[in-house]
Formats: C-alpha cells, structure tokens, sequence
C-alpha cells in the first residue's frame, strides 16, 4: 500500500512537470507571433524562421551537453536509457526509508521541463536584433548560448554549484524562483550584447535626439502572441513547483497561479495608463509589453507575496518598462520588440522585489545574482558577436535590409500578396 502511495505521487510530480513543460513549449509559439507581429512584413518569414530553429537548436545542444553542464555532469543520456519503473522506484524493501521522488530530478520529466526554459531565454534575443541580423551568424550564437553560456550560469544559481569556484549565490541569500533573472535577464543580456555591436535599422534614428517609430506589420497576431505567452506563463511559475502531489505544494501551485496572473494584469494596466498620461494615446504595442512585464516581474518570487502585492510588483514593471522603452530609444539601442526592457530591465526588478515577500532572500545576495548573470553573459556574449562580426559578420547589407531580409536570407516572402512588384 505504501508503494503505491509513492507510485501515484511520483505520477503526479511527473504529471505536473510534463503538463507545464508543454506549456512552456508554447511560449515559443507566443514569441514567435509577437516578434513577427512586430517586425515589418518584409522581415516576417526569417523571424519565424529563427524562433523555430533557436527552438530546435536549445533542444539539441541543452541534450547533448547543456544539462549537464548546468547539473553538474548528470548523465544523462544513459539516465534517460536507463529511466523506467523498476530503475526509478526501485525495490523499495531494500531503499531504507522508501522512496521520496528524488529519482525524479535525475529524470526525463525534469530534463523537459529544463530544456524550454532555455529556449525561452534564446527567444528574447531574435526579436531585439531582428531585420538586419544575419540568419546563420544567429543560429551559430544560439549554438553557443544555449550549450555553454546560459548552462554555466544556470549551474551557478539553480544547479548550486559556487561561482567559479569563488562563492556560492545560494549561502549570499540568491533566490530566483523561476528565472526572472537566470532566464529572462540572461537572455536580454545576450541580446543588449548583440544589440550594440549590430547598430540600429536604417531610418529608425534621425539627427540629434530624434527617434522615428517603425511600426509593426500586425498587431493582432502580435496581440494573440502576449495572450499565448500569459497563457504558457502558468507553466513556467507554476511547475516551478516541481511538486503538487501533497496539500501544500497543491495550494502552491495554484497560489502561483494567481499572482502570475494578477501581476500580469497589474503590468499591462500600469503600462496602459502610463502611456496614456505620457503620449496622450492607448498605445498598444505598450500595453502588451506591460503585461509581459508584469509576468517577467512576478517570476523570480509567485509563490510568497499575497494576490494584492502580486498585483502591485507587476504594476511597477509596467510602469518600469515604458520608461525602458523610451530611454533605451534616446540612448539609440535599437530594440524592434522591446525584449530588452521587459525580460533585463523588469527582469531585474523582479530579483530585487524578491526580498520584499521572501525573508530567506537578501539584498546583497540579489544583487549579487544580477550582477554575475549580467556580467557572464554580457560580457561572454559580447565576444561571441564580436568574433562572429569580425570572421563572418553579423549584420545583411543595407541593400538586403531595404528589401527585406525575407527575401536575402529565406527566400519566401510572408506576405506574396502585398508586394509591389
């Protein structure tokens, strides 16, 4: 009887990692709408192909060595071979104590759930450099982030491994439930890397102070892509978890569900009526991005804070990302989706918020988080590009960046129809 007590619990944990893994996976598909909704037309096709091939590229690299460099030299290949009933549960008359889940970390349900959090962080970076990026100089970029520099900084926070060997982010009180930091701030990272050596579009900066708006070609599929990422963002806090087979991780759960919910909600209304009192006008584009704001700021701590302070630490992010926005566009660091102000910017006030609802975060110790994931992957990144710029380059020609890089790096228009010949 006790057995399957534990069997039935293992089938829930394992349940719940799957089920938000799946989720997860489909932010890539959010992602991938919002970028092309808000890239023009002529760049639609390659951005479309870059979300599907970063996705299969994190997928692959994430298997054959990222894991395990994160995890500190888990085995996995041979562990998921190896990985059924028997190896799993075990003969629990000779495992003193029984059995407690731990075999499920080792596991192909946890290894599922890792792999579309990378993915998640590779997506930021294809929409900041989007439309004047080459395509293959950003695969080889999405090989070497996804194998190597998101793993080492993910072994230094949720791996628990010490930073270099100098000190460990954990015993400084680093806390970061779901990544607001590891995930997001890694990937806007790597994408402010990119972003300077790359250089604005064409057009989109004038003489002096002046910032030309390029707008996207569709809002409404880059409206439907925010509402599939607020959606799969119930997976990526909520199976944060890891557990659901007991009253308290339960109630978890769904705690993160409301809070994930109310800060992302919280977002876009603060974002909305900033852009309200500053523009004078309901901007749109705004909106969605507060929402993504509230949700990147609520993910390094769901769990802790009432459904009210979830509410407000979102409605700082909305209100932070506006601000992102437009000082970035002053600063002329060209961002055609705002992925930089919404997964670095908020991302960072989301690690800094931690300690307002956690007790056992500190100050020092999220400060101390930021400060390395910002510093590994900026500064490893910004060499990356910087060889890649310097060996095969990593910006289309001006001539291919005025047709569209849909046509020089794909070949395919998106939209055939609407061309004039």
């Amino acid at each position: 009887m006790e057995n399957q007590i534990y069997e039935l619990q293992f089938a829930i944990d394992t349940f719940l990692l799957l089920i938000c893994g799946a989720l997860v996976m489909w932010m890539a598909a959010g992602f991938a709408m919002l970028e092309a909704g808000l890239v023009r037309s002529k760049s639609t096709t390659e951005i479309l192909v870059k979300n599907v091939g970063l996705y299969s590229i994190g997928c692959s690299m994430y298997l054959i060595c990222g894991y395990a460099i994160m995890y500190d030299g888990t085995a996995l290949l041979s562990g998921i071979a190896q990985l059924d009933s028997a190896a799993v549960l075990g003969d629990f008359a000779a495992r003193e104590g029984g059995f407690h889940g731990d075999a499920l970390y080792a596991g192909a349900a946890d290894f599922f759930f890792q792999v579309v959090f990378v993915a998640t962080a590779m997506s930021i970076v294809s929409g900041a450099v989007a439309e004047r990026m080459k395509l293959w100089s950003f695969f080889v970029f999405a090989v070497l982030m996804t194998a190597f520099i998101y793993p080492l900084q993910g072994s230094w926070t949720w791996g628990g491994q010490d930073v270099l060997g100098l000190f460990n982010l954990g015993e400084l009180g680093y806390s970061d439930f779901a990544g607001s930091g590891i995930v997001h701030m890694a990937g806007a990272s790597a994408a402010l890397a990119g972003v300077l050596l790359l250089g604005p579009r064409k057009g989109k900066y004038g003489p002096g102070s002046q910032v030309n708006a390029i707008p996207g070609a569709n809002l409404p599929l880059a409206t439907l892509g925010v509402f599939i990422l607020w959606m799969g963002w119930f997976g990526f806090n909520g199976g944060s978890v890891l557990k659901l087979s007991d009253m308290n991780s339960a109630n978890a759960v769904a705690m993160v569900f409301l809070n994930t919910n109310a800060a992302a909600a919280g977002g876009l209304l603060a974002a909305l009526m900033t852009a309200r009192l500053w523009f004078g006008k309901a901007d749109l584009t705004m909106a969605l991005n507060g929402a993504l704001a509230g949700l990147v700021a609520i993910t390094a701590e769901p769990a802790a804070p009432s459904a009210l302070s979830a509410l407000l630490i979102g409605m700082v992010g909305g209100l932070i990302v506006v601000l992102a926005i437009v000082g970035l566009d002053r600063l002329r660091v060209d961002d055609p989706v705002g992925a930089i102000s919404v997964h670095g910017v908020v991302g960072l006030w989301g690690v800094l918020a931690v300690p307002l609802t956690n007790s056992d975060a500190t100050v020092l110790g999220q400060l101390a988080g930021a400060a390395t994931i910002f510093v590994w992957v900026f500064g490893t990144s910004l060499i990356v590009w910087a060889v890649l710029k310097m060996t095969v380059g990593i910006r289309v020609s001006e001539q291919e960046e005025y047709e569209g890089v849909d046509v020089s790096e794909c070949g395919i228009e998106a939209y055939p129809e609407f061309t004039i010949k």
